[in-house]
């Protein structure tokens, strides 16, 4: 299956971040890509997040939900999106990514778990933590993916989860905040969490000077299929279910694994 990942510079302008999320839809499926994932905030970002945030959330069938909808039927590939949800606080919101299908149909929706309280940030000032920790994972012709938001890739637990859950793809759609070493704990983290797991680990991010850019394609041996740098733009990639398996038979850790 060819999966696609977009890298963007999102900012405040909801319209202009949603026009460069059907551009990089469009070549993505032209390339024929079966799914096109984005960034963490895709929608609405700024390099702080602020009181601004909430006041922008709509539900999941809102505006800007029913655009990313309109993006996938429009050019019949799966999209996942970063986008502000409104939660029943009206003072934070839920940090959401949010898949549709390539017939425009939702197919989960995954509000993040562990908020970025770290590195000068309050990540949780303005936005509610997911009110559940169940695995989110939806399939795509076969191939079943899993969904994590950027500071949850520093907690390996939640990506075992997801393989426990049966996937193949984990999406790590990511505003990853630079910082010192933070690119290469980034690379890092990504490569560990597939090499885990024994699965593919798509991590996109929010390009410079937001965040560090750097969008990757993990291979279930840590190897980096594909990648782009610091500029925007999308790329697509094979993810094959037969290399999965094998790993998974040179290397039976989800057999031998043990529980301290």
């Amino acid at each position: 299956m060819r999966i696609a990942m977009g890298q963007l510079a999102s900012g405040t302008n909801i319209a202009a971040n949603l026009a460069a999320i059907d551009g990089h839809a469009a070549r993505a499926s032209a390339d024929g890509a079966r799914l096109v994932a984005f960034p963490e905030y895709a929608t609405y970002e700024k390099k702080m997040i602020d009181s601004t945030f909430p006041s922008v959330a709509q539900p999941l069938d809102g505006e800007v939900g029913s655009a990313l909808a309109g993006i996938a039927d429009r050019h019949g590939i799966a999209v996942v999106a970063g986008m502000v949800e409104s939660s029943p606080d009206p003072a934070r919101a839920y940090n959401t990514l949010a898949a549709f299908g390539p017939d425009g149909a939702l197919l989960a929706a995954y509000r993040k778990v562990h908020l970025f309280d770290a590195q000068g940030f309050r990540e949780s000032d303005f936005v509610a933590p997911a009110p559940s920790t169940e695995p989110v994972v939806f399939d795509v012709d076969g191939v079943r993916f899993g969904l994590m938001t950027c500071y949850d890739l520093r907690f390996p637990e939640q990506a075992r989860g997801l393989s426990d859950a049966g996937s193949d793809v984990l999406l790590v759609c990511s505003s990853w905040v630079p910082g010192e070493l933070k690119t290469a704990q980034w690379r890092t983290l990504l490569a560990a969490r597939a090499i885990e797991n024994s699965l593919y680990v798509a991590g996109v991010c929010q390009a410079p000077p937001v965040s560090v850019g750097n969008t990757l394609l993990a291979g279930p041996m840590g190897d980096v299929v594909a990648e782009l740098g610091e500029e925007t733009g999308v790329l697509a990639a094979d993810v094959s279910l037969p290399a999965i398996a094998g790993v998974r038979e040179h290397f039976p850790t989800h057999r031998q694994r043990r529980i301290f």
